[in-house]
């Protein structure tokens, strides 16, 4: 696969993150509300995205400043062809509870944000990671690679990390469908 792949892959799935999400800021405020025997709730959840986003998002703006020095400088073309499409390795990340990691407390949701901020915050996210792969739209974000400790992914790319948010947030969406579950039993 091509990085013109990778990249609409991964604009593809930030589109139907905000798509996905849609209903559940729209949901009725008891539901939003409800908080489960286990984990969150809903309303909880979505500050939670949001926040984890807010962070992703300082090394993904970080990433992409310095991968657009490291083109200016090396062979872009080179790197491209000995580019390999590596997203699948992230996928796991989409499954809730499929490996333990223990977040750190800056993450943790507060309940101090109105929902409507949350929803314009996840919007202007989303979109500001729309932005950066179309500044980074000749391939630039494979050059810079960060670190990442959860799941021991180890240093992954500009793109990935990209694709990693979006795997977060489609994380938690089965995290809020078990909620909207146990909020429906009789």
């Amino acid at each position: 696969m091509s990085i013109q792949s990778t990249m609409e892959r991964i604009k593809r799935e930030l589109n139907r993150i905000l798509d996905d999400y849609e209903d559940w800021f729209h949901a009725p405020v008891a539901l939003q509300s409800f908080l489960p025997h286990e984990g969150w709730s809903i309303a909880q959840i979505l500050e939670h995205v949001t926040l984890t986003n807010h962070f992703l998002l300082i090394l993904i703006r970080k990433g992409k400043t310095k991968a657009l020095m490291l083109a200016a400088k090396s062979n872009l073309e080179d790197a491209l062809n000995d580019y390999h499409h590596n997203l699948g390795e992230l996928d796991q990340i989409a499954e809730h509870k499929s490996f333990k990691w223990i977040r750190p407390e800056h993450m943790e949701p507060k309940g101090e944000m109105p929902l409507e901020r949350v929803h314009a915050l996840l919007r202007s996210q989303i979109e500001e990671c729309l932005g950066i792969l179309q500044d980074l739209s000749n391939g630039e974000g494979i050059l810079y690679k960060t670190m990442m400790s959860v799941n021991n992914l180890g240093k992954i790319d500009v793109y990935q990390y990209i694709y990693f948010l979006v795997l977060h947030a489609k994380r938690h969406i089965a995290q809020m469908i078990r909620v909207k579950a146990e909020y429906e039993q009789p």
